[in-house]
């Protein structure tokens, strides 16, 4: 087997999501702990993440409220400190061992924007939004692998999320590495169907080193 490309998820792969429901929560003056026991339990019943900002404010337009967080210099943010400690050298690392590494995954443009600016050792760091299509449609795989450079079996996805990584990009012929990793990782990481789908099943980047000496 040969691992050309590997691509990997951004959130709760690379990047921790606590700064982003933290900030949510202080958004809506709601504690803490409200807000991740809601993202945890919607998780645990295959939900949208922001159906728990959906139980807090039945009425809200998480849309408009993302755009008057920006407006109020209250939004996005990303730095160092939202990278897992294992991101920069395992992405290196695979570099230097001659494979392809990209980063794509369900994220705003400014998400774009504030990854490149980390200077991450990637190839290619891109998000949803700045493609026009958003996993899990069968349209982002596709994508996926006309950036890859290399077949589809000789590319292998990176994800945490069952609905949105590892289902569609397994149906999109590409190999699939699940993270268990953040609530969905953790939570889906024994379902029978994931462990089905998933050509592996990691606890950490590093573990990939290996996958890709087979």
């Amino acid at each position: 087997m040969v691992i050309e490309t590997i691509v990997f998820d951004i959130g709760e792969t690379l990047t921790r999501d606590d700064r982003y429901w933290r900030s949510w929560a202080e958004w809506l003056d709601v504690p803490r702990h409200t807000v991740s026991a809601l993202v945890g339990a919607v998780v645990t019943q295959g939900r949208d993440n922001t159906d728990a900002l959906r139980i807090l404010r039945p009425d809200i337009d998480v849309g408009a409220e993302y755009r008057a967080r920006e407006a109020a210099g209250r939004g996005e943010h990303l730095d160092e400190t939202d990278l897992y400690p294992d991101v920069r050298p395992v992405l290196a690392g695979l570099r230097k061992l001659g494979v392809r590494v990209l980063v794509a995954g369900n994220q705003t443009e400014k998400a774009g924007i504030l990854l490149r600016a980390l200077d991450l050792p990637a190839d290619l760091v891109v998000t949803s939004a700045e493609w026009g299509v958003a996993k899990p449609d069968l349209a982002f795989f596709q994508r996926v692998l006309q950036e890859s450079g290399a077949a589809a079996h000789e590319t292998v996805y990176v994800g945490d999320h069952p609905a949105n990584d590892v289902f569609p990009a397994k149906a999109a012929g590409l190999r699939v590495a699940h993270i268990r990793r953040g609530p969905w990782g953790n939570w889906w990481g024994d379902d029978p169907d994931v462990v089905a789908a998933a050509d592996w099943s990691i606890n950490s980047l590093t573990d990939l080193t290996a996958i890709v000496h087979g």
